[in-house]
């Protein structure tokens, strides 16, 4: 079997890093990249893999790294910020805007450069890391007025990619990892519904066999959806349209 390279952002830490571990366990080689390259350095030590130092904020940055790892067959776009925690009289428009380049220009750009080359080689799968911050009531963001409509925006550009590449094989998938204890979650407390943090990388090394590209596109769950009861009901998901972030009337 070739090899399989899956290249995951934001990977020094975290969820990244979790998923990292996880496809590499898999049999992927697996490219981690983050802007600490002391962390992703020894997550790539600990799994056998490659470590990168990238700023997804950066158009050159995210060049440059892409064009050295080589073909990418599953990309994961995990590397995100919260933004400012200030009132939104208080919080710089720059800040603000910066969340928008890490969590949404960041994916976009990501994408860019690695979806030609899987269209080439006939496919490929891409998962994007959004948030139930898109669709929850305040934003779910901790305060920021810009985590919430950047999570939003992910999920609806991972959505309509994926209705354009699910045609030619390069399938695209949102999820929603939870409420993961992080370093950038960890000042919600220990009340909050904390989600197993195996969840999200279970969710991702399933995504990647191939086994759920009818899902391309749906808002996945890691925790609250079960991927194998969604392709057991996915005429129903179909002809209700489940699993979508949608005005109801």
């Amino acid at each position: 079997m070739a090899e399989r390279l899956a290249f995951v952002t934001g990977g020094g830490r975290g969820i990244g890093a979790s998923v990292a571990r996880a496809l590499a366990a898999d049999g992927f080689s697996v490219v981690v990249g983050a802007r600490t390259r002391e962390e992703v350095d020894v997550v790539a030590d600990e799994i056998g893999g490659r470590a990168v130092e990238l700023d997804v904020s950066s158009p050159s940055s995210i060049a440059n790294v892409l064009a050295s790892v080589g073909p990418v067959d599953l990309l994961v776009n995990n590397a995100g910020i919260g933004g400012p925690s200030s009132s939104f009289v208080d919080e710089s428009a720059d800040d603000w805007w910066r969340v928008f380049e890490v969590n949404v220009r960041g994916p976009y750009l990501c994408c860019r450069a690695v979806v030609p080359g899987m269209l080439e080689r006939g496919g490929g799968r891409i998962v994007n890391v959004a948030s139930g911050a898109a669709y929850l009531p305040s934003g779910g963001g901790g305060g920021s007025t810009a985590y919430g409509p950047s999570k939003a925006a992910l999920h609806r550009f991972s959505e309509t990619l994926a209705g354009q590449l699910a045609p030619q094989n390069v399938f695209v998938f949102s999820i929603s990892p939870g409420l993961v204890r992080t370093s950038m979650t960890d000042h919600f407390g220990d009340d909050a519904p904390w989600t197993p943090p195996e969840c999200a990388p279970t969710l991702v090394r399933k995504l990647a066999t191939g086994d759920y590209d009818t899902l391309a596109g749906r808002y996945l769950h890691a925790e609250h959806d079960d991927v194998d009861d969604l392709l057991a009901r996915l005429d129903d998901i179909r002809e209700k349209d489940l699993n979508a972030i949608r005005l109801r009337r």
